[in-house]
């Protein structure tokens, strides 16, 4: 069955614009969809396979901390911990460090010239519920300060309505907003009530970025976050555009991937459903400060034989 809050949903029913477009797009196989994601938790890694997968996962992390209580000392702690994740083992750095935009300043002194990026949520993250103006001069405030990459919330509520040009044309204001700076769409999955509409969701933003932004599955704040379910759906409507168009589209899942085991099983999907192209940090990040620890004490019982102790290792920040 597929995940809480995620419920087939007859496209019958679905109002007559979202009709018009699983027409063209095609809709959702939630029995297949269910079927395969739990094939990919059977795959066993092991040994150098499974360590390439446990660096190749912190390599993809965008490390975050996301609350109102955050920082600048906050902020160069998670800098820190991002670019040497261990002391020990010779462990990789996260893909990015992500902050809210008052922070971008703050965390670009700390991994300038490295090759930590420093992302921003923007556009009245996670509601997304503030006027396009205000929006958009939060995502032009952190790229002014230096933010490498914006991540972004749709408006759910144009997109529910059938109001897709409403929500293409936000989408596409952003990305002229960014400038060179890469773009995350966040879908908010648990909020559009079906496997179909993540799917038509993921064709509409699409349609309007460019090629290597990403499309990201939640805030982190909601319910129900990524799960390998809704990842599917998502890496295989980025599979059907770029057959389709050769654009090449990434993909983030966040919120709730706290395991290395559940990482490894993110990567067999990607693996097996997108190909090798979408296996580094370019087109694929885990939205999940909570996993690295897990991650890293992975390596190290693969290095050293033995599990070391969870505090042993520095905290990560509790983000997504």
């Amino acid at each position: 069955m597929p995940p809480k809050n995620i419920a087939p949903m007859s496209a019958a029913k679905a109002p007559a614009s979202l009709r018009r477009l699983f027409d063209e797009i095609g809709t959702v196989d939630h029995v297949g969809i269910e079927e395969r994601v739990a094939k990919f938790t059977t795959r066993s890694l092991k040994k150098q396979s499974k360590v390439f997968g446990l660096r190749m996962a912190v390599s993809m992390v965008d490390l975050t901390t996301l609350e109102g209580k955050d920082t600048p000392g906050k902020v160069a702690s998670l800098c820190q911990k991002a670019l040497t994740p261990h002391d020990e083992g010779d462990i990789p750095p996260t893909a990015a460090v992500c902050v809210y935009p008052a922070m971008v300043k703050h965390a670009k002194r700390h991994v300038a010239g490295t090759s930590v990026k420093v992302a921003s949520v923007a556009t009245a993250f996670p509601s997304g519920q503030a006027p396009l103006k205000t929006r958009l001069a939060e995502v032009t405030a952190a790229v002014n300060d230096g933010a490498d990459e914006i991540d972004m919330v749709i408006n759910r509520g144009a997109f529910l309505a059938g109001e897709f040009g409403r929500m293409q044309d936000e989408i596409a204001a952003v990305v002229e907003a960014c400038g060179k700076a890469t773009l995350k769409v966040i879908l908010e999955v648990s909020e559009l009530e079906s496997y179909d509409n993540i799917r038509a969701a993921s064709f509409l933003a699409m349609r309007v970025i460019r090629p290597n932004d990403f499309i990201k599955t939640s805030t982190g704040k909601t319910s129900s976050n990524a799960t390998l379910g809704n990842n599917q759906v998502m890496i295989e409507a980025i599979r059907d555009h770029f057959l389709a168009t050769g654009i090449p589209i990434a993909m983030k899942p966040a919120g709730g991937i706290r395991t290395a085991k559940q990482a490894l099983h993110f990567l067999v999907a990607v693996k097996e459903t997108l190909g090798d192209e979408w296996l580094n940090n370019r087109r694929y990040r885990f939205g999940a400060s909570a996993l690295l620890n897990d991650l890293v004490r992975q390596l190290e019982k693969e290095r050293t034989g033995a599990y070391q102790a969870p505090w042993s290792f520095s905290e990560a920040t509790e983000g997504y």
